[in-house]
């Protein structure tokens, strides 16, 4: 049995791409896409009917309106593939507007609804910053469901469950990326893979500390950089995988073991993270690549809906 199949034993997986022609062959549960795979994926021959088709018909509404219907059609055409749930990412430059993003998430939610797809049906993606978990809190005590996006420490992982968010997506090889550079010439790849590799090992540590406090918040492991990442995290709620991943673990024999399990998170020692504004703050501070890859990818998540909306002005 190849590697992806086995892996489905003990793990959900997602398809994390905006190419839904690529999906099929992977038969994923679910699908979470970001601006940055929708930019891609408009870009190419497949799918620009679709942007075209879509600024031909609502070419008096400006660029961000636009993008959302945009977000829509690729969430719908996801839904018609996925068994489960498509992720939808609110505009990264609300990542700091609480109001905002809970009118940009209602929104959505709306247009899903309109075209008729139950909400149960989608997960709207939420930059982990305070101002975001605070949006979030507010959703999902409507029944929008959450998926709490750039999360890079446990302190935002604590926050987020507090909050009730229904899932969140830690970055495993952004975290790698970092503390690889940060190493230098003193990186040794070897002492820093399976589960020693720094992002694996900070899901795992979000994953136990949900389990041994009973915290119904789903943890999804995203951003991998290879095939050893993902199987080093076998037994997480979910993991999100690029096609090229998936396509790696399709062909390749062997045997896949869990690695997390839930009985055994109940069983250790954990302390309880505080939560409240002041101590999330101070943490997530005081955290450098926390700190570092949130900033960073607020500000290419933005840039690239810049770029998209860019592409819809040249496209009326």
């Amino acid at each position: 049995m190849n590697q992806l199949d086995q892996l489905k034993r003990h793990t959900i997986v997602v398809a994390d791409t905006g190419d839904f022609q690529a999906m099929d062959a992977y038969k994923p549960q679910d699908a979470t896409t970001n601006p940055s795979l929708i930019l891609g994926a408009v870009q190419k021959d497949a799918y620009r009917p679709m942007l075209t088709r879509i600024v031909s018909e609502h070419r008096a509404e400006s660029a961000a309106e636009i993008i959302d219907r945009l977000l829509i059609a690729f969430g719908r055409e996801i839904l018609g593939i996925v068994p489960g749930r498509v992720s939808t990412e609110v505009d990264a430059r609300l990542s700091f507007d609480t109001a905002g993003t809970v009118a940009r998430a209602r929104k959505l939610i709306a247009m899903y609804e309109a075209q008729g797809i139950e909400r149960d049906r989608v997960l709207i993606k939420i930059a982990s910053t305070w101002e975001g978990i605070r949006a979030a809190e507010i959703l999902e005590r409507d029944g929008i469901r959450c998926n709490m996006t750039l999360l890079f420490s446990l302190v935002q992982a604590a926050a987020c469950a507090e909050a009730g968010a229904r899932l969140i997506s830690p970055f495993v090889g952004r975290i790698y990326d970092w503390y690889k550079k940060s190493a230098g010439a003193n990186w040794v790849e070897a002492d820093n893979a399976g589960e020693n590799d720094p992002g694996v090992r900070s899901v795992a540590a979000i994953y136990r500390y949900y389990k041994h406090f009973g915290h119904e918040t789903e943890v999804m492991g995203a951003s991998f950089r290879s095939t050893g990442q993902i199987l080093a995290l076998a037994g997480c709620d979910l993991l999100t995988i690029s096609p090229a991943l998936l396509e790696q673990l399709r062909t390749t024999e062997g045997e896949v073991r869990r690695q997390l399990d839930a009985k055994d998170a109940r069983a250790a020692s954990i302390d309880r993270v505080k939560t409240d504004e002041p101590s999330f703050r101070f943490a997530l501070n005081d955290d450098a690549m926390a700190t570092e890859k949130l900033a960073e990818g607020i500000r290419a998540f933005a840039g690239d809906a810049i770029k998209l909306e860019a592409l819809i002005d040249a496209a009326r």
